[in-house]
């Protein structure tokens, strides 16, 4: 098919340009190239700097369009030419093996043997990527193919660095609302009297909350996985002068050591490939506020260096900047691990561990705490209640908190929450009976349980044993003549009120068990 160059300038134009999905617009272009050229498919890419490969972006054939996240690693040789720029801007490729790139993505995606036009995409003098088109087979390319496509150069150009912009607005509109959910969530819920336990198995740990949170002082929370430590995080964080300010959290051992420093600390427009406008990190989002350091312990040997500089100087520096900017932070780290170990074994630096341990508090298990047991069920009943949209709020089964206490809940908090939905899930409107869980063999039930080996236990734990003891030898009975409230001289109201709060059933409740 024949036609001038600026009708198949403005037609191919106005199609890869013509739509901001660029799976899209890159099969409306491919329809319109076909005509002309004979690409099997046309591809999008980018060189990753910070990975050293190459990203497939997005795609199109004669089916139509489909964004892709596909990674070719390349071989130092060919990062090293890309990185110094000294490929040429657009190559007639009618052998993959000629080619570093093309050779590298035949081997490792197992393609056959094709041609390609590669074409260098740039905005100004930022490298935006670069478009392929593959046909299958040798020498299927002419000069003439060739000067076609680089008239559509700046097209692809711009068509790239739009998508890429777009996508970046997303992903920030997407972590701007997580983190609103996440504040909303968590600040609401997350003052020191609202923490399930502060009055009973967490007393001493909201002590040492209340004696930290005016200072500035770093916090390390130390503790099991699931024990709540990002709980204590959200009660220091609201018992401080910085309660009005940003709360953000780090996952440390979710973020892979490529992305860690633009993170944690931001980049600025054009640092790097793709970084196409400015990215503020988490330190910088969380100035005027706390930033909570989950799992620190995950944290590599370079990550590590890198926050014992924030820790002592106050300041950071966002990746391709220069200048510092000075940052006014709380720090809270938690972690699962014993720190004291991997500083031994040589993984994590001791003088970041003293930096982060100015203020240690450990978080008890709940194996040591199951006073709060009663509480935190109540407690994630009403929760998952809202959140499953139930009119009314289930009801526990008699005997089901005793089933439950006997338990040591190696998961902690989160297993107890986890419980609860499974048993609200179950439970087809009746009452929540935990049947589904599996009992130790070896330990005896709660009420025949004794401190054998000396250990203390707290009150409620105490009281609730004592009462269960005594209801077993007078067979259940409450009140009247020999009954539990006249043995313990008390009123038998009383004693019925404690025996609820305390999950014990009563009267024909625990006729039913």
């Amino acid at each position: 098919m024949e036609v001038d160059d600026k009708t198949f300038f403005r037609e191919a134009t106005l199609r890869i340009c013509g739509d901001l999905e660029i799976e899209t617009a890159l099969w409306r272009c491919f329809l319109f190239l076909a005509d002309f050229i004979p690409a099997t498919e046309v591809y999008l890419n980018y060189y990753d700097r910070n990975l050293g490969a190459v990203r497939f972006y997005a795609m199109a054939n004669e089916a139509g369009g489909k964004r892709l996240n596909v990674l070719i690693p390349l071989p130092i040789e060919t990062r090293t030419l890309i990185e110094q720029s000294r490929l040429p801007d657009i190559v007639l490729i009618n052998e993959a093996e000629e080619h570093p790139i093309t050779r590298q993505v035949k081997h490792i995606m197992g393609f056959p043997d094709f041609s390609t036009i590669l074409m260098h995409l740039e905005v100004g003098e930022m490298s935006i990527g670069r478009v392929a088109f593959p046909a299958i087979g040798k020498n299927r390319y002419t000069p003439e193919h060739l000067r076609l496509l680089s008239l559509l150069k700046e097209p692809f150009a711009i068509a790239l660095s739009n998508s890429l912009r777009y996508q970046e607005v997303l992903d920030l509109k997407e972590l701007l609302a997580d983190d609103n959910r996440y504040l909303r969530d968590e600040l609401r819920r997350a003052s020191g009297e609202d923490v399930i336990g502060a009055d009973s198995g967490l007393r001493e740990v909201m002590e040492m909350v209340r004696q930290v949170a005016p200072l500035a002082s770093p916090v390390l929370l130390l503790g099991e996985t699931g024990t709540g430590k990002e709980v204590i995080a959200n009660a220091v964080h609201n018992l401080s002068s910085q309660k009005d300010g940003p709360f953000i959290k780090v996952n440390c051992g979710a973020i892979p050591e490529s992305l860690m420093d633009s993170e944690l600390f931001g980049h600025e427009k054009g640092a790097f490939t793709g970084a196409m406008a400015l990215k503020r990190g988490r330190f910088e989002r969380a100035h005027g506020g706390t930033i909570f350091l989950d799992e620190v312990g995950e944290l590599s040997a370079p990550a590590q260096v890198r926050l014992l500089r924030v820790l002592q100087e106050k300041e950071i520096e966002r990746v391709g900047g220069t200048t510092p900017i000075r940052v006014n932070i709380r720090v809270i780290a938690a972690t699962h691990r014993n720190l004291e170990k991997r500083v031994a074994d040589g993984n994590f630096r001791q003088d970041l561990y003293y930096r982060l341990r100015v203020f240690p508090i450990m978080i008890p298990p709940i194996k040591d705490r199951k006073s709060d047991i009663p509480a935190l069920v109540h407690y994630f009943v009403r929760k998952k209640a809202r959140e499953m949209g139930l009119s009314a709020i289930p009801v526990i089964a008699p005997g089901a908190i005793d089933l439950l206490m006997v338990r040591d809940w190696p998961g902690n908090v989160r297993e107890i929450e986890n419980a609860v939905e499974r048993a609200m899930i179950l439970s087809g409107g009746k009452p929540l009976s935990f049947e589904f869980l599996e009992i130790p063999l070896q330990k005896k039930s709660l009420a025949d349980s004794r401190c054998d080996d000396g250990e203390p236990i707290d009150l409620d734990t105490a009281m609730f044993r004592h009462i269960r003891k005594i209801l077993d030898l007078t067979d259940g009975k409450v009140g009247g003549k020999q009954g539990a409230a006249q043995i313990l001289k008390i009123n038998p109201s009383t004693l019925r009120h404690r025996m609820r709060k305390q999950g014990i059933p009563f009267g024909r409740k625990a006729s039913r068990e």
